[in-house]
């Protein structure tokens, strides 16, 4: 297959779905691989290694030319690309076109129908279920752990303190106090990583699955007085719940919150905004010169006063809210998404092209549009299209089969 990796235009966007290393791999395979000019550029890898490892660098035309297009947002999706950059991308992709990349659907379903309207088959791996063959593909796992890695790193440079206990001939200064909320793959980053500056870690998760996690990676995990029996939902992710528990948790996470020299918010719930943890008030209870980092900013963020990519100091607190943690880390955080990409484009291809089989979760779960329609049930209602039954996995995927067929 002819497969082309674009240059990321999302703003503060540095990662690059494809690194040299996977672009070998893919080439011994037989593939041919098409690197837009520059593509790499912010993430450490020249255009001269990407011809060295076997790919054929070229315009974005070229890129968007070929049968599959990788990419960290895909062109049009997701809600952070500038519209006129989106609008050039997919006039510039084939109609037959399979694209793989992030898109954001639940969030962001609008943007899909661009992507249909487009007649473009598209894959978004934000949907990729938690199963134990996907896991080699899971780039939400993979960019989350680097992102909680940054929101540690941020948060202990903006602290007036330092991390680690430390005894000097002046006097011993004790460590630094890290309340970690959310114990995903971030938050569990973020504890490992305050831990390793010597910082005293505290963690909370309403499931309560996420204790042994929590303290195996030297936090302490901070039970509160809540029912939390529907907190865990499918594939482990955390359950939206309702207004009056959200309240009740802000009420008694307040005390925690004010003895903390750091707070890093890390808690988010599949396709819903993220809630609200941290309030203006607690906000104000914290020590002046302690550091909010709200690791959430990209789902509506866990903190009242959040702004999204900036940083605003309240009571001598400052709280920031990056929105793309991982570009903080572009080398490493492009070659894990890299293999996470390589290999779903791997799972998908057979002899014969993009294998579209609706027996297969991976495939099924993750395709958002096919011969000229949005196909995902859940985007699909939250786009007010049919039903879920009319539109069908199986139906979509014979269709998106034809337009591989026609293309072949």
């Amino acid at each position: 297959m002819h497969i082309g990796v674009p240059r990321e235009v999302v703003p503060g966007e540095t990662r690059v779905a494809l690194t040299p290393d996977e672009v070998r791999a893919l080439a011994y395979e037989g593939h041919q691989v098409a690197v837009e000019y520059g593509a790499g550029d912010r993430a450490g890898h020249s255009d001269d290694a990407y011809l060295a490892a076997g790919a054929v660098p070229g315009t974005r035309a070229d890129a968007f030319g070929a049968d599959i297009v990788l990419q960290v947002h895909l062109a049009g999706a997701g809600g952070t690309m500038p519209g006129d950059a989106a609008e050039e991308d997919l006039a510039l992709t084939r109609p037959s076109a399979v694209l793989v990349g992030l898109a954001n659907p639940l969030s962001h379903p609008e943007p899909v129908r661009r992507l249909a309207d487009n007649e473009v088959t598209a894959f978004s791996l934000d949907l990729l279920p938690r199963i134990t063959r996907a896991q080699a593909m899971d780039v939400l796992s993979s960019q989350s752990a680097v992102a909680g890695y940054r929101a540690a790193l941020i948060a202990a440079e903006r602290l007036d303190k330092m991390l680690p206990m430390t005894t000097t001939a002046a006097g011993t200064l004790a460590p630094a106090r890290v309340l970690v909320l959310g114990a995903g793959v971030a938050g569990l980053q973020a504890i490992a990583t305050a831990r390793r500056l010597g910082a005293v870690v505290r963690a909370y998760d309403i499931r309560a699955a996420a204790r042994e996690q929590v303290e195996s990676v030297g936090g302490v995990f901070v039970d509160l007085p809540l029912d939390t029996s529907s907190a865990e939902g499918a594939g482990g992710y955390a359950q939206a719940q309702h207004e009056e528990f959200y309240a009740r948790q802000r009420e008694v996470l307040g005390n925690e919150v004010a003895a903390a020299d750091i707070v890093i918010a890390t808690a988010q719930v599949p396709g819903r905004p993220a809630p609200v943890l941290v309030t203006e008030e607690m906000v104000r209870a914290m020590r002046p010169g302690s550091v909010v980092v709200d690791a959430a900013a990209a789902q509506g963020g866990n903190c009242a006063v959040s702004v999204a990519d900036d940083t605003v100091v309240l009571a001598g607190v400052s709280v920031t809210a990056p929105t793309n943690l991982p570009a903080g880390a572009p080398a490493h955080a492009s070659r894990l998404f890299a293999r996470n990409i390589a290999n779903f484009t791997r799972h998908l291809l057979d002899a014969d092209g993009p294998r579209l089989d609706s027996d297969d979760p991976i495939i099924r779960d993750t395709l958002l549009t096919g011969a000229g329609r949005v196909v995902h049930p859940h985007v699909r209602e939250l786009l007010g299209l049919d039903s879920a039954a009319e539109a069908g996995a199986p139906q979509a995927v014979t269709a998106a089969n034809a337009v591989t067929a026609e293309r072949s």
